[in-house]
């Protein structure tokens, strides 16, 4: 069964960390892209950030330089630890993964995991 599950989710206050996880069952994430993307309550879901197969990344404009995705492949796992949490950062965060483009972050995602809410609050 093909599977993506996130985990780490929770309250952190403004200015904390958190440090989310991605792990893929059912398949391997070497020729994966794998996505976190976030959905805030009454909103839609938009990308935070992307890594490649081949370990190039890409990030949302507000979350450079605060966010850090990394894989390891060895476990199956993708990572996005979050820095400098702020509360526009609070939502539903969820992995997603495609190997449809030769492991490039392209659309459309084949797999998503169930998500995993972070809430911002001091």
């Amino acid at each position: 069964q093909v599977q993506l599950v996130e985990s780490g989710g929770g309250l952190v206050q403004p200015g904390g960390s958190l440090r989310l996880s991605c792990v893929a069952s059912g398949f391997t994430l070497d020729d994966y892209a794998i996505l976190w993307s976030r959905q805030a309550p009454g909103k839609g879901r938009i990308g935070v950030s992307c890594i490649t197969s081949n370990y190039e990344t890409q990030y949302l404009d507000s979350a450079r330089g605060r966010f850090t995705i990394s894989r390891d492949n060895a476990k199956n796992a993708v990572y996005l630890q979050m820095n400098s949490v702020r509360p526009e950062d609070a939502g539903i965060y969820y992995c997603a993964a495609t190997a449809h483009s030769g492991g490039k972050c392209d659309p459309p995602f084949e797999h998503w995991g169930q998500g995993t809410p972070v809430t911002v609050s001091s």
